[in-house]
Parts: C-alpha cells; sequence; structure tokens
C-alpha cells in the first residue's frame, strides 16, 4: 500500500495566500500535482512554475490542453484532469468548497476522498468546509488563515460614479456586454474577463486593466475563483444568475467568494451595488464583511469505480447510492444524460459488448458542452466522434478535423461570433489531446492551438475596438476654438497633438516642446499630458512587474529600466534600506505609481542581499540574543557603521580583550581579524564594494561624487577632502596619500613575515616582490609602510637595501587627506604610475647617529596582532 503523508487542511476567506502557500511549498518538493477549478487559474500557476523552474519542470494539463515536458516534475490541472495514476510527493486541491457544486461537485469530491501525495496534502479552500472534513478526511490538520486586509460595504453607486479600480460583476455575457458599453461612454472603456475567454483573451484583457490604460473590470463570477488582479471596489449588477438548472440568488458565502476579490494582500477593498441590483440586506452584509457563512452539510458524490464488464453495469455503477452521510449523489450530469441518449441507438450498443469499446463510450460521454447547447445536440456530436471512434480506422478521420476547424478558424466577425467559434475550437482541442483519438496527436494539438491563438487574439481586438473608445481617451480640452485634439505617442516616446510634435517620453518622464506662444504652449501641453497618461501608466505596470534581469541599479543610484532612469536612490534612516523615488511617472496612478515604486524597492533590497549579504547578517548579528556576545558585538557594530572594514590599530584594545570564544562568533559571522584591518572578506568583491560605497555616499547625501576606483584598482591617491569611512567602504585603507586594497594590505603583511624569518632580529627590507603587490614604486611602498607603522632601523649602504622593524607604533586617526607635490622619480620601473602623484620619502638620519648601537632582542609581537 502506497505511503500517505500528512493531510492539512488550510481554510479562510478570499485573500488569505492559501494558493500561493500551496504553491511554494509543492515548489519545496520533488515534484507535486494541483488540482484547480478553473482552466485560466491553471494557466496562470503554470507560467509561475515555468518563471520559478524552467519550462521543462512545469506541466500543463487541462481539457483543451496539454504540455507535458518529459522531465516535468510539477503539474498544473484543472480537476477533472488530475493525472490519478501518479504519485507525488505533494498534492493540493484548490477550492475545495465546490464539491458541494450540483454539477462539478462529484469530481472535487472524489480528488478529496482519494487523491494524496505521497509526502503531503493540502486541501484548499473556504471555512465552510472544516465540518464535512472533520467528518470525511478526519485525519486531517486543520489550519485556519485570516484575510489579509479588510472588505467592507461602501452602498449603492452608480455606474457612472464607481471609483477607479473597479470590478462589476454580472452573470450572462449579454450584460458582461451592455455594462462594458455603457462604462466605454462614460468613462472611456473597461476590459472584460469571462470564463469562457480562452487563457489568452482573458490574459490580453486584464493587462489592459493591469497596466491602468483602463480603470474598470467587467467579468462574470468567474474572477471569484482565485484569479489575482489589482481590484479596490467590486460592484455587483446582480446578485442573481442561472446556475445551468434554474435562476437563483447567490448564497451568502457566494456573494463573499467575490467580492473578496477587491483589496490585495495589504491593501484594504470595498464591495456593493450599481445597477439595478437591489440593495443587500444588513445580515448579509455582516456576514460578507466578518467571512462568517453557514457551514457546508452535504457534497456531490459520484461512484469513480465504475464496471465496465456491460453497458448495465456501467450504468448501475454510476447509479450506486452514496457511501457516507453528507454525500449526495449527482443528478442530471451531462456525461450521465449523454450516455442515456446514445443507450438507447441499437448501433451504439452493438459497439459497447467489448470492455474498450465501453470504456471509449464513457469517454466521449464526457466530453464538455463548450458550446452551450442541448443535450440532443451535444449528443448527436458526441455519437459522431464516437463513431469514428469505433470504426476501422479507430481514430477521428484527419480530413474531418480539418474540415471543423476550418469552418471555425476564421478572424472576421464582431464579439458574439468569436466567442462562438472558440467555444467550438475547445471542443476539437479536447479531442485533440485525448490519448488515441487522432493519428497524429501532436499535430492537432498545435494546429487547433494556433486556430485557439488566432481567434483569441481577434476576439481581444474586437473586444477592445467595441468596448475602448482610444480616440475620445485621446481627445483633450484645451484651444477654445477646437476642443478635439488628435494626439499620441509613437514607438520612440514621441508625442504629437494634430500631428505636431509636442515633446517626447523618456522612460516615465514627459519633456515638452515650448515651441509657440504661452497659450498654445498650455493647451497643447495639457492635450499632451492627457495623452501621455495612459502610456505612463502602462509603464508604470510594466515596471511594476519586470524581472530583476530587466532593472539595474548603476553607478550614480539611479535604477535604469529599458535604458532609461526611472528610479534613484534616497538617504533614510538605514544606510542599507535606502528609499527609492521614481524618477518622473507623477502624471500616472497612484497606485500604478505605488507599484513601481514598490518593485524598484525590492529590487535594491534584493541586490543589497545578494551582494552585501555578509552585512546585512552581521548588522542582524549586533542585535541583543543575536549571536555575538560581548566585545564580539561591540565590534560587529562598529563594523557595521564603518561600512564593513576598519584600520586593526582604532579596534585594537578591543581586540586585545577578545576570549577565544568571542573571536570564533566573529569569524563565523565572517570578519577577518587581519594585521592591518579588521573587515569584511566577502565586500572586497567588485560588485559588492560599489554596490557598499554607493550607499555610503547615497546616505551622505553625495552619491554623484562618491568614493568610486577602477575595478582592479590595487593602489591610488586617496581622494581630497573624503572621510576614511567611505573609503574602508569600498575595501580601501587610507595609507598617507594613497588609498590602498585592504586584500592587498594582508598579502603585504605576510610578505613582510616571510621576509623577517631570515632576520635574527626580525627586520625585512622591502623588495621586488612588496612593489609587485601594490604596483608602487620603492618610494611609494616606504609611504605605505611607514602609514602602517612600521619604521626604517637601518639606512642603505651601498647596495645595501634598508632594513624597516615590524614593531610598530601606535597610530592616530588619519588627518585630513592632502596630496602630495614631489612626483616619483621619471627613472623608477615603476614611473607607469607617475599618474598617481606619488611622494619621494623624505631622508632621514639613521637611529642613534654617531653612537654604537646598543644589542636588543628580536621583538616579540604583540599580544593580538596577528591576522585572525
Amino acid at each position: 500500500m502506497p505511503t500517505q503523508g500528512e493531510i492539512t487542511a488550510v481554510l479562510g476567506p478570499t485573500n488569505t495566500g492559501k494558493t500561493h502557500l500551496a504553491l511554494t511549498r509543492m515548489l519545496g518538493r520533488s515534484s507535486g500535482v494541483m488540482g484547480l477549478p478553473l482552466r485560466l487559474l491553471a494557466r496562470e500557476l503554470y507560467d509561475r512554475v515555468v518563471k520559478a523552474k524552467g519550462p521543462g519542470a512545469a506541466a500543463l494539463i487541462t481539457g483543451e490542453e496539454k504540455i507535458v515536458p518529459k522531465s516535468a516534475r510539477y503539474f498544473l490541472c484543472t480537476v477533472e484532469a488530475m493525472p490519478l495514476d501518479m504519485r507525488p510527493a505533494f498534492l493540493a486541491i484548490d477550492e475545495i468548497q465546490l464539491a458541494a457544486d450540483p454539477d462539478r461537485g462529484h469530481v472535487f469530491t472524489d480528488r478529496l476522498l482519494h487523491a494524496r501525495g505521497s509526502e503531503e496534502t493540502m486541501l484548499l479552500g473556504s471555512s465552510t468546509m472544516a465540518p464535512m472534513l472533520s467528518r470525511l478526511v478526519p485525519d486531517a490538520q486543520r489550519v485556519e488563515r485570516e484575510r489579509f486586509s479588510t472588505l467592507t460595504y461602501s452602498g449603492p453607486k452608480k455606474l457612472g460614479k464607481l471609483p477607479r479600480r473597479s470590478a462589476i460583476v454580472a452573470f450572462s455575457a449579454e450584460d458582461v456586454y451592455a455594462i462594458a458599453e455603457l462604462i466605454r461612454r462614460q468613462r472611456g472603456g473597461a476590459a472584460v474577463v469571462m470564463g469562457a475567454l480562452s487563457p489568452r483573451t482573458r490574459n490580453a484583457q486584464v493587462e489592459l486593466y493591469q497596466s491602468g490604460e483602463v480603470d474598470y473590470l467587467i467579468a462574470t463570477d468567474a474572477i471569484g475563483m482565485g484569479l489575482n488582479m489589482d481590484v479596490d471596489h467590486v460592484a455587483f449588477a446582480a446578485f442573481s444568475k442561472f446556475d445551468g438548472h434554474r435562476r437563483r440568488r447567490l448564497r451568502p458565502d457566494e456573494i463573499g467568494q467575490i467580492a473578496g476579490r477587491a483589496g490585495r494582500f495589504r491593501s484594504d477593498g470595498t464591495f456593493g451595488e450599481t445597477g439595478d441590483a437591489r440593495a443587500l440586506d444588513a445580515e448579509t452584509i455582516q456576514a460578507v464583511e466578518n467571512h462568517e457563512f453557514a457551514p457546508v452539510t452535504k457534497l456531490t458524490w459520484r461512484n469513480s469505480a465504475l464496471d465496465f464488464s456491460s453497458l448495465e453495469a456501467l450504468r448501475n455503477s454510476l447509479a450506486r447510492p452514496c457511501p457516507a452521510k453528507g454525500l449526495e449523489r449527482v443528478r442530471g450530469a451531462l456525461d450521465e444524460q449523454v450516455l442515456e441518449t446514445l443507450s438507447a441507438d441499437g448501433e451504439v450498443r452493438g459497439w459497447t459488448r467489448t470492455r474498450g469499446g465501453l470504456e471509449t463510450l464513457w469517454d466521449v460521454c464526457r466530453i464538455p458542452d463548450f458550446r452551450k447547447t442541448t443535450v440532443d445536440e451535444h449528443a448527436r456530436l458526441s455519437r459522431q466522434i464516437y463513431a469514428y471512434l469505433m470504426s476501422r480506422e479507430g481514430v477521428l478521420p484527419d480530413a474531418w478535423l480539418d474540415g471543423q476547424l476550418a469552418r471555425v478558424s476564421g478572424t472576421a466577425g464582431d464579439v458574439a461570433t468569436l466567442s462562438q467559434r472558440l467555444a467550438h475550437v475547445r471542443t476539437w482541442a479536447y479531442a485533440a489531446n485525448r490519448p488515441g483519438w487522432t493519428r497524429d496527436p501532436a499535430h492537432w494539438q498545435a494546429r487547433t492551438r494556433e486556430v485557439e491563438d488566432a481567434l483569441s487574439d481577434a476576439l481581444h481586438e474586437a473586444l477592445m475596438t467595441r468596448f475602448i473608445d482610444r480616440r475620445t481617451s485621446a481627445l483633450v480640452k484645451g484651444l477654445r476654438d477646437k476642443t478635439d485634439l488628435a494626439a499620441g505617442v509613437d514607438h520612440r516616446g514621441e508625442v504629437t497633438v494634430e500631428g505636431h510634435f509636442v515633446g517626447r517620453l523618456k522612460g516615465l518622464r514627459f519633456a515638452p516642446d515650448h515651441a509657440g506662444g504661452p497659450l498654445a504652449q498650455r493647451a497643447v501641453t495639457g492635450a499632451a499630458l492627457k495623452a501621455v497618461r495612459p502610456e505612463i501608466n502602462r509603464r508604470l505596470g510594466e515596471l511594476a512587474r519586470a524581472d530583476a534581469a530587466d532593472l539595474e541599479l548603476d553607478g550614480d543610484g539611479y535604477l535604469v529600466w529599458q535604458g532609461e532612469r526611472t528610479g534613484k536612490l534616497a538617504r533614510s534612516a538605514d544606510r542599507l534600506n535606502p528609499d527609492v523615488v521614481l524618477v518622473g511617472g507623477e502624471l500616472g496612478a497612484a497606485e500604478a505609481i505605488a507599484r513601481a515604486a514598490q518593485r524598484l524597492q525590492r529590487h535594491v533590497a534584493g541586490e543589497v542581499s545578494r551582494h552585501l549579504g555578509a552585512l546585512v547578517a552581521l548588522k542582524n548579528r549586533t542585535g541583543a540574543d543575536s549571536g555575538l556576545d560581548g566585545l564580539a558585538r561591540g565590534i560587529g557594530w562598529r563594523l557595521v557603521e564603518a561600512g564593513g572594514a576598519m584600520p586593526r590599530h582604532e579596534l585594537a584594545s578591543d581586540i586585545a580583550q577578545l576570549s577565544a570564544h568571542e573571536r570564533r562568533q566573529l569569524r563565523s559571522a565572517g570578519v577577518r581579524i587581519g594585521e592591518h584591518a579588521v573587515f569584511l572578506p566577502a565586500l572586497l568583491k567588485p560588485r559588492a564594494a560599489g554596490l557598499n560605497t554607493l550607499l555610503h555616499a547615497v546616505h551622505a547625501g553625495d552619491a554623484e561624487a562618491r568614493f568610486r576606483p577602477a575595478p582592479g584598482r590595487v593602489c591610488l591617491p586617496a581622494p581630497q577632502g573624503r572621510p576614511a569611512t567611505e573609503m574602508a567602504s569600498a575595501g580601501y585603507l587610507v595609507c598617507g596619500s594613497l588609498a590602498v586594497r585592504i586584500d592587498m594590505l594582508e598579502r603585504l603583511a605576510d610578505a613582510v613575515r616571510e621576509a623577517r624569518k631570515p632576520h635574527p632580529r626580525g627586520w625585512f627590507a622591502l623588495d621586488d616582490t612588496m612593489m609587485a603587490l601594490l604596483g608602487l614604486p620603492m618610494d611609494g611602498l616606504e609611504q605605505v609602510v611607514r602609514a602602517l607603522g612600521y619604521t626604517r632601523v637601518k639606512k642603505a649602504a651601498d647596495s645595501t637595501p634598508d632594513l624597516w622593524s615590524a614593531t610598530r607604533k601606535a597610530r592616530s586617526k588619519p588627518a585630513d587627506i592632502t596630496r602630495p607635490a614631489t612626483p616619483p622619480d621619471a627613472a623608477s620601473p615603476f614611473a607607469r604610475l607617475a599618474e598617481l602623484d606619488l611622494p619621494r620619502a623624505p631622508a632621514r638620519r639613521p637611529a642613534n647617529s654617531g653612537r654604537k648601537p646598543r644589542r636588543k632582542r628580536a621583538p616579540r609581537a604583540a599580544k593580538g596582532s596577528g591576522p585572525t
């Protein structure tokens, strides 16, 4: 018997992150299957998995579409299309309250009772399912989640007075189209979303709304099933619908499911009525606001263990009574009605004498009625398909399929015509995705997808033409003698009004052309600004959804997107978390501006975490009970304040008192206590150093004049008037008039230690290896070692080199940096560094001149002076 992992029921109202939680949990497992209520939602999550894991890891299985790479590990499916022969590590079923639906509920109930993951199973849905889950799945651990935002009733509003970012809900295509026409006339346009739309058309329509090109969305109750859109207000144009059997009023929980689409994440939302909808009663309003609904008491059920030994056995197994209390057998299921109709056909009964023929009949009966026709008409089509499958060829004829597609592939026509053609194509897409129904499945799957995509694009264009008056949105009022000015923005960002160039849109900034008199400027500019607003909203929407690869933080503290500066770092209280302000975009919608700014803020935070993670981690560990004790915490705090690096002598007293345990803590935090500096080696990488010094300069309010050494530069003149902490944040220490990279100073210390070994007193001489390390001539090297506290103890005589002592004097904090005037010797082998303006070391009298030097013991290294 296969193993069964833990079962978790995640229950709560809309906007609680249930689906996102399940998707995250699935991606953390080796494999997974998610069953979803809508093809649109399955496609949306499939796209997210492809983005996170790559196209080879994700599979999409719906009735009309199947994308299954050989290496697929994560399957996003409609509930009906879930592969039941798999045993994934993770399995989730979304919107499980649909198990009570009279038409589809038996499928959800079957998955609820039998579909399991080997490691984890998640059941997602409304809290109204809690009693039924306790009864039917007693071993499920229940997790209640609260809504992230508040949902409030705001009362009735006229269509023309609805706030921006509103979704208007109707329950028939005719009502949706009528409302969209009215919104077009009154507010310039609206996007349309219905469950019958293909994913391609739906996504294109949602993009119009999300980008801000239109501020209103007209939709059916399809938006209630987990489709994510930035809706602030949901307005109901009606509270009754035809559910396939009768017209009835929506239940409070159904109203709550749809109204809950208002408000995304932490943003609060509102709901109310519009048009001819009757006002809600106080009891329903309270239930929706508080997410308190009557529990589900019955689930729709049908036997899934079917008997295919004979036609009568199949019908009897379908009619099997419910095995448990709380289950109610499905009534009036379309597939059973089609089966009963075809069973009366003598030829059909003859084909069902074999088990294979009977199984094929049941597969044909389960073809969804995408065309929304009568049972008899749908049965006639099913019988024709079954006859072909039971013929000698055993597949649908290529010529017949080609003719069916040819009749519906035309892209000319109005919205209703294109929608009807799409419904027909969905039938043939379903057939093409059934195993064994066509001679060349790959060909017909591609062909049906091609026709569906073409019709989807045509339908999107037809919807825009019908429900968005682009000219009205572009008309402006300016000149008194001409109120209708045609304005537009081309692909180069040029803005024209009545065919005349009036300015250019660069990124999110509009730069007007000030030709003409003041009156003309005001009129034309006003018209141009209204033309620019939709484009800026569109760009803000794209920016808010931009991938990290499309954003770049340049060296001046600007965020570049599509080649233009669209954001800029600004000073905040936390140096490692600067604010981000948009460059331009003022003409856009406030919501779009906020989303774009938040996206840039997240990008900067990601860059800081990626490149300065060591510094961020050290900062976190300097808090109370965060991993560093005593002096280690103090040193860590001072390092964070200094930008990640400090001269060792400034911390000498604390370092000398560190215990072995505190040293280990600092080492585990990524801190290196070197010979000359205490620093975080991870910050010395070019990208990390550049970002660190940029944040330092932004915090100081001088980003453009910041210290920015060329990549790979080991030593360079220290800029005048710049604080030493800024150079330390770039990975450099000030040594006299030079700034030297810290890692090279530590390598110099290593070379000094090696040079001291053969000398009885521990003295050493400067050599070519040390000069090569820093890329300096001898006089420049002498300046550096003198600044590091080394002392010359013996002046060179004849060809012998100077000798230096490793016993360093205490150093004081560097004074203001001044540039020396004496250049290096032109004859030096390092004359190529003349641009460094390096000083020549001044002549000094040998120590104890005129006296016999006293014999001294070789100096011992001071306590705590070695690198850690």
